[in-house]
């Protein structure tokens, strides 16, 4: 590119970068002085609440002052976010302002516009524009000539005659070219080369076509991204985040989604997407947290859990029995079950400090009587109604007891004024009442606690008399009743499978009437594939309002391949009928070098949807070592790749091998062993089983002990491949004796063999 066009570029960097730096400075100066405007009013608000509240012409005096005070306090702290939100938006460009310009014409009329990560206005001059708007979707969609987007008042369509791009550092442009392509090859050569780091990036500058129409589908039910490892599914669903965030912001907040995340590491990984972005981070949970809030006191088997013991052997029976409970058609038959119940479900007691406060006997009666022609949810609301109703009765009787007015009794003026607030009294009988009422229902909380709650149903119970009904035709009856038996003793042991959670809490929700959230408006689940059918229908049925993005990997089926194949992609419409399904598919890698690629690829019986970027780099090698020579051979292959890589990942089969070879290995650099309670990634060496690492990027990746007797089966494939596919610039793979045959059988041009000589 010419001289001159650079440089003219470079002038345009300055002074759009002055004038950012310029209104940050007048912004910071402004939300100082908001700050210290809303601590003198709050200050104020405290003085306010102290006047004497003892007589009825100071209590309206006072309740009017402090009205005017919230006011006043709303105001100046909606003022203060309003500059925070600028703040933290200008601080964004700063230095690097933007990363694309388009040229586009309409009607004989030319415009110039820039894209960056937010809006910059000076005056009436638009200098950047965010890249969530909708004219921006024309640098990322758009190819030179004619090319359509939709605004707010319906599409339009320009001329796109020029499309440029820009890499922009500290304020200076380290590169820069015009392209008719979504993202030139160069840039993606520039960021797909650096070094991982201890957070995922966000890909804004280097979103591709496929990827910006899994970011702005604002319309489907359910968006379903099938993704090839390394194909930006992950970054671009976190950038439809942000995108859903601006595109809805009068209506949609943060904590109006949730995303379902494989692990802890993966969670902490992701976290500073949203905020590079000026956004908000949306709710996270793994689905194992998901579930420990709904069993209190329960320990559910948690997904890691399952597969270390699954390795040690999974009996076909089992896995028969897993399969009926992981299919819909058992969802099915908890409808069917609650529809014409069998009988009154089992109530139990609910007892306050240790004595029966309602029997369960009472609560059979209050149900019994409900009318026939009821609906069992509704004759359960009905019961719970009746309940609550005379909880509060025995609470007005109480207020008359002699604990009470002992208690009144000890009350100070300020612990009254706590209770009563802003409450207005006709006398002060009235408000003595009110102050009794509230120390007995304080007394009887934990009895509106289980009302509340649903705790007087037993639902474990309930579940385990609904698995006597179910028939099993492909299961001998035997082995059926025996697998009920050992649900109902793993409960009174305070433990349940994982195949159980999903089922026990849709009947639970079936039978209650309750379990759904209808606050949050989107659900997204990463690594759909390590999800069973029912569990995906039960978080729909749990959050019912909400539009569902799934995206993952079929291939990276790390957990379920042994006895389900996972890939129900087909299945999706029959999982959740009636909603209007999108599926996009991602099928180029973008994460490895390209010989890493072709050689994950070539594990997969079929692979040939699998596109590896242009990237060049080593081919993977594979070494083979002794058992005598196994751990000084990986410390010598660790040290070396630590000298070039600020991380090597050594990936096992499973945790007991993470942790007895981290108690073996004596490194130089810095070293750490995860685990599924670990929330933090390192920069050095990471010693993690293979599961763990879902969904993660390492500058290089050791397989540790890829050898003949560890991975043997075809469902061993998906493992090898999500190992491999893990690493962005560097793979080894360490055999110790024999190479698995999974990794003999590939075409020896995809891999370098090494018999190393290990150093004394």
């Amino acid at each position: 590119m010419e001289n001159a066009t650079l440089a003219a570029e470079q002038r345009r960097v300055a002074r759009v970068d002055a004038l950012i730096a310029a209104r940050l400075a007048t912004v910071k100066q402004q939300r100082t002085m908001a700050m210290r405007d809303l601590t003198e009013i709050e200050q104020s608000y405290g003085d306010a609440t102290k006047v004497n509240i003892t007589e009825v012409d100071d209590r309206m005096e006072t309740n009017a002052a402090v009205q005017q005070q919230k006011m006043m306090v709303a105001r100046a702290a909606e003022n203060e976010t309003i500059l925070g939100h600028e703040e933290a938006r200008l601080q964004l460009l700063q230095g690097s302002p933007y990363f694309g310009r388009i040229d586009i014409s309409e009607a004989g009329e030319h415009d110039t516009l820039y894209i960056g990560l937010g809006t910059f206005q000076h005056g009436d001059d638009f200098l950047v524009y965010d890249w969530r708007a909708p004219i921006a979707s024309i640098y990322y969609n758009g190819t030179l000539g004619p090319v359509s987007y939709s605004a707010p008042t319906g599409e339009q369509t320009v001329t796109l005659e020029n499309k440029r791009q820009f890499k922009i550092e500290h304020g200076q442009i380290t590169n820069m070219f015009d392209t008719n392509e979504t993202v030139g090859d160069e840039i993606l050569q520039s960021v797909l080369g650096e070094q991982s780091s201890d957070y995922m990036k966000n890909i804004v500058a280097t979103i591709q076509q496929e990827q910006n129409d899994i970011i702005r589908d604002t319309t489907s039910d359910l968006l379903v991204v099938q993704g090839v490892a390394g194909s930006g599914k992950t970054s671009a669903v976190l950038q439809r985040v942000a995108y859903l965030l601006y595109h809805s912001r009068s209506h949609l907040a943060a904590d109006q989604m949730v995303l379902f995340s494989p692990n802890q590491l993966f969670a902490n990984y992701i976290s500073e997407v949203l905020p590079s972005l000026g956004e908000k981070n949306m709710r996270q949970a793994t689905l194992a947290e998901f579930f420990a809030k709904r069993f209190m006191g329960l320990q559910v088997e948690t997904l890691f859990d399952r597969f270390e013991k699954d390795a040690t052997g999974l009996p076909e029976p089992a896995a028969a029995i897993r399969r009926i409970k992981e299919d819909p058609a058992f969802l099915a038959a908890i409808d069917r079950y609650v529809s014409v119940p069998p009988a009154t479900p089992l109530f139990v007691d609910v007892t306050l400090n240790g004595e029966v406060f309602f029997a369960a006997s009472t609560i059979t009666k209050i149900y019994q009587s409900q009318p026939v022609s009821m609906t069992a949810t509704d004759k359960f609301l009905a019961t719970k109604n009746t309940l609550i109703k005379r909880l509060n009765q025995r609470i007005k009787m109480a207020t008359f007891e002699d604990w009470v007015q002992d208690r009144l009794g000890l009350l100070n003026q300020e612990e009254v004024r706590d209770i009563v607030g802003d409450q207005r009294f006709d006398s002060g009988d009235a408000e003595q009442r009110f102050v009794a009422e509230h120390i007995v229902a304080e007394a009887f909380a934990p009895v509106y606690d289980a009302l509340y709650n649903d705790y007087f149903f037993d639902a474990y119970a309930e579940y385990c008399r609904f698995l006597a009904t179910v028939p099993a035709p492909a299961i001998d009856p035997a082995v059926w009743a025996t697998m009920a038996d050992s649900v109902t003793a793993g409960i009174e042991r305070h433990e349940l499978r994982l195949e159980d959670a999903a089922p026990l809490l849709y009947l639970r929700d079936r039978v209650t009437g309750g379990g759904t959230n209808d606050a949050i408006q989107y659900v997204f689940v990463d690594e759909m594939q390590d999800y069973s059918a029912v569990q995906l229908r039960y978080l729909h049925h749990a959050f019912p309002k909400a539009k569902l993005t799934l995206l993952g990997d079929s291939r990276q089926d790390v957990f379920t391949a042994g006895y389900h194949p996972s890939d129900f992609i087909h299945e999706i419409r029959a999982i959740f009928p009636g909603k209007s399904v999108r599926l996009i598919t991602l099928n180029k890698s973008y994460r490895s070098t390209a010989p890493i690629t072709d050689f994950a690829k070539a594990l997969l019986p079929t692979h040939d949807h699998i596109q590896s970027f242009n990237r060049a780099g080593h081919k993977p090698r594979v070494v083979t070592l002794t058992p005598e020579t196994a751990l000084t051979g990986v410390t010598q292959l660790v040290s070396a790749l630590a000298a070039t890589n600020d991380t090597v990942a050594i990936l096992t089969r499973d945790a007991a091998s993470a942790a007895q070879l981290y108690a073996s290995l004596r490194l130089d650099t810095p070293t750490h062993l995860l685990s599924a309670g670990d929330h933090t990634l390192h920069t050095g060496c990471l010693i993690l089983p293979v599961y763990l690492a879902k969904g993660l990027e390492f500058d290089a990746v050791v397989g540790y002990d890829v050898s003949a007797t560890t991975y043997t089966q075809a469902a061993d494939c998906d493992i090898l491949y999500t190992l491999a596919s893990r690493a962005l610039h560097e793979l080894v793979l360490v055999a110790i004796g024999a190479v698995s045959p999974l990794v003999a059988a590939l075409p020896a041009q995809l891999y370098d063999t090494t018999r190393t000589t290990v150093t004394q």
